[in-house]
C-alpha cells in the first residue's frame, strides 16, 4: 500500500438530539472546524447531505455549509450526496453552485437527487405530481446556464453569471434506483449513481446511453460501505454512542416510502439490531488500520463522528484517534516501504 491508497472521508449531516439554537450553533461551528482539521490531515473528501423538516435537525442547507467548508479547506473534495435539485429554483441553483465551485477552485461535486418525500415538495413549493418534468427542467437549465452563454429561458433570453471554475461545469452524477432515473441520466449524458450495486439497472442505463447516443458511466458505493466511529473500547462505546446512531437511523427510516427500499433504511429498533446490521461500526484504531490494509485502494474510511448528536468531545476524540493512530501510522509505514 502506498500513501495515495489511504483514503478517508468525513460525513457531516448534522443529525442530533437537540434543536436548541445555542447547541446547534456550537455543533455547526464544530462541524466546520472538523472539516478544516480533516482537510489538513489529508482526508480526500468532506461529504454533506440534504433533508428537510427533520425532527433531529438533519442538514437542510448543504449549499450554505459547502460554502463554509470551501472557505476553510484547501485540498479535499466537497461532495453533496444527494443534493435534491428538484427542490430548487434552477437559475439560483446554477448561480450558487458556480460560486461554491469558484470558492473551492473546482473541488465541488454532487449527486443530483429527485427526492421522494411529498412534504418536502410541498414545503418548498415545488410540483410533486410533475416532479419528473420539473427535474428535467432543472437539469436542462443547469447545463445551459453553466455555459456562460445566452439561452432561452421560459420565452426570454438570459445569461447566467458567473460561470463555474470547473469546465464545462462542476462534476455531478444523477442519483436514483429506478428505470426512469436511469433513462433521465442517459438522455442528458450524465453519469448514473444508484446508492448500491444494481446490475440490471446499470445494464439498462448503458442500453439507454446507446439509444440516445450519449456517453456516461455508473458509480455506486460498495455494498458493504459502513459509517465508522473510532474508539479504544467498542463495547463501552456501543453503550454510549449506539443510542445516537439509532437516533439517526430511526429518523431516516421514518421517511419510508412504499415500494422504495433505500440502502440505509433499517427496521432496527434497538442498538443491538443496529450493531448487527454493520451499517454503523465502532472500531478500535488497530481494527481500522487492518481494514485499510485489507482493502487497499478500494477501501475508504467513512468517518461519522457527529452522528445523531454525539457529544462534541467524543466526536473530536473519534477524529483525533483516527488521524493520530490510523492515518498517520499508515502513511509512515507507506513512506518507509517506498524508501526501500
Amino acid at each position: 500500500m502506498n500513501a495515495d491508497d489511504i483514503s478517508a472521508s468525513l460525513r457531516i449531516n448534522m443529525t442530533g438530539d437537540s434543536l436548541d439554537p445555542e447547541t446547534l450553533s456550537e455543533r455547526y461551528r464544530a462541524a466546520v472546524d472538523m472539516a478544516e482539521y480533516a482537510d489538513a490531515a489529508g482526508f480526500a473528501n468532506i461529504g454533506l447531505e440534504e433533508h428537510h423538516l427533520a425532527d433531529n435537525g438533519w442538514l437542510p442547507s448543504p449549499l450554505t455549509m459547502a460554502g463554509a467548508v470551501a472557505a476553510r479547506t484547501r485540498q479535499c473534495r466537497i461532495t453533496l450526496g444527494a443534493l435534491l435539485v428538484s427542490l430548487y429554483d434552477p437559475v439560483r441553483l446554477a448561480e450558487d453552485l458556480a460560486v461554491i465551485d469558484l470558492l473551492s477552485q473546482g473541488r465541488l461535486s454532487f449527486i443530483a437527487g429527485l427526492g421522494y418525500r411529498d412534504i418536502e415538495f410541498h414545503a418548498l413549493d415545488k410540483p410533486w405530481e410533475a416532479r419528473g418534468a420539473w427535474m428535467d427542467h432543472v437539469l436542462d437549465t443547469l447545463l445551459k446556464a453553466w455555459r456562460g452563454e445566452p439561452f432561452d429561458y421560459r420565452g426570454r433570453e438570459i445569461r447566467v453569471t458567473p460561470v463555474p471554475f470547473s469546465r464545462p461545469h462542476p462534476f455531478f452524477l444523477l442519483g436514483g434506483m429506478s428505470r426512469p432515473a436511469a433513462r433521465r441520466a442517459a438522455r442528458f449524458g450524465i453519469p448514473f449513481s444508484p446508492p448500491q450495486p444494481m446490475p440490471e439497472l446499470e445494464a439498462y442505463y448503458h442500453e439507454q446511453l446507446a439509444a440516445h447516443g450519449t456517453e456516461g458511466f455508473v458509480y455506486c458505493p460498495p455494498a458493504d460501505m459502513s459509517m465508522l466511529f473510532i474508539d479504544p473500547d467498542p463495547e463501552r462505546a456501543w453503550e454510549e454512542i449506539g443510542p445516537y446512531m439509532l437516533n439517526e437511523v430511526r429518523e431516516y427510516s421514518s421517511w419510508r416510502a412504499e415500494g422504495l427500499q433505500r440502502p440505509l433504511e433499517m427496521q432496527a429498533d434497538s442498538v443491538e439490531a443496529l450493531r448487527e446490521s454493520k451499517r454503523y461500526e465502532i472500531l478500535t484504531p488497530v481494527e481500522c488500520r487492518q481494514r485499510h490494509l485489507a482493502g487497499g485502494a478500494g477501501f475508504t474510511a467513512l468517518l461519522h463522528p457527529l452522528v445523531g448528536g454525539v457529544p462534541l468531545q467524543r466526536a473530536w476524540d473519534c477524529l483525533h484517534l483516527y488521524i493520530d493512530e490510523v492515518l498517520v501510522p499508515l502513511r509512515e509505514r507507506a513512506d518507509q516501504h517506498e524508501e526501500h
